[in-house]
């Protein structure tokens, strides 16, 4: 059992929070908001009134927040994760950042981190809301391999396929692919929608024949018959998407690389957000593709949750 300190019950950080709680760990959190700390002490965690007071005693330090500056504020502002450890004179904690944030800030981090001899690991997640509620996450992680296999037992309280897939700020580049691909197979399945709906075609049987084939995917395995039903309570909200699409495309501007599809796929992603759909799940991508179409359907009421 480990003593964690957890920053950030949102949609995701609440449900992982809880799974490190059932998995027999110690977990004090600490979020803005009172509610998502209520969650945490349901599950049998701590609630934690400030950042230092999550991670004083800590022997492992989890953050899951929207945003780099999030992150950086919450790790390395006053008062914050290192400034705690700095007082408190303790080494060797372990730091997991489970957030969505640029690669350069996650090697900002690293740097910060061995200063007051914390071991740092960029560790964002995949599998939306559900996949953190059931702790079958796909974790990418950036860092050394002894602290990769030092965070294993807390890692695997989250989610089910690890993988260390090289140094500092590795992590968050693996996950910017991995939302270009998402953000695509959103795109390309919304389209099929409304390709087989314009033409008179049963677009539930077509997206079933669909799922069992070579066009399978998880996405259509867990989101057609919401998106059918227009129901996008958000899982992971389009807000979220647009700003993994800039991390994507900066990304691989950092790397001298030409990403096309990328970019289409940002393009439409930011469409939808100055839509105003910013706030739905980003299987709303739908509407944006029934629009370009002229075949917009109306917002469900309270955006289709």
């Amino acid at each position: 059992m480990a003593r964690i300190g957890f920053i950030g019950l949102g949609i995701m950080g609440s449900p992982m929070a809880a799974n490190l709680v059932k998995a027999g760990h110690q977990v004090r959190g600490h979020d803005h908001h009172a509610e998502n700390m209520d969650k945490l002490v349901a599950a049998g965690g701590i609630a934690a009134a400030s950042v230092a007071q999550a991670t004083g005693d800590a022997e492992v330090v989890a953050t899951m927040l929207p945003d780099s500056p999030q992150v950086t504020e919450a790790v390395l502002g006053a008062g914050g994760v290192f400034d705690t450890l700095r007082a408190a004179g303790t080494r060797g904690v372990l730091f997991v950042d489970f957030s969505t944030i640029s690669p350069q800030t996650s090697r900002e981090i690293a740097l910060a981190g061995a200063e007051v001899g914390a071991r740092v690991l960029d560790a964002p997640v995949s599998g939306g809301q559900t996949g953190a509620i059931e702790g079958k996450l796909s974790i990418m992680v950036g860092g050394a391999a002894a602290d990769f296999e030092a965070a294993t037992a807390v890692l695997r309280a989250v989610g089910t396929t690890l993988a260390l897939v090289g140094p500092h700020g590795s992590g968050q580049v693996v996950k910017a692919a991995n939302q270009l691909v998402v953000g695509g197979i959103y795109a390309l399945v919304a389209e099929a929608i409304v390709l087989m709906e314009a033409s008179g075609v049963d677009a539930k049987a077509g997206l079933d024949v669909l799922a069992g084939g070579l066009a399978g995917s998880r996405i259509l395995e867990l989101k057609r018959e919401s998106m059918l039903a227009r129901q996008f309570r958000p899982g992971f909200r389009i807000d979220l998407h647009h700003k993994d699409m800039g991390i994507a495309l900066a990304t691989a501007r950092d790397a001298n690389v030409s990403l096309p599809m990328t970019g289409l796929v940002a393009q439409l992603i930011a469409s939808a957000r100055a839509r105003g759909d910013g706030a739905l799940d980003h299987s709303a991508l739908l509407r944006t593709a029934e629009a370009l179409s002229g075949r917009e359907t109306a917002r469900p009421p309270g955006g289709g949750q």
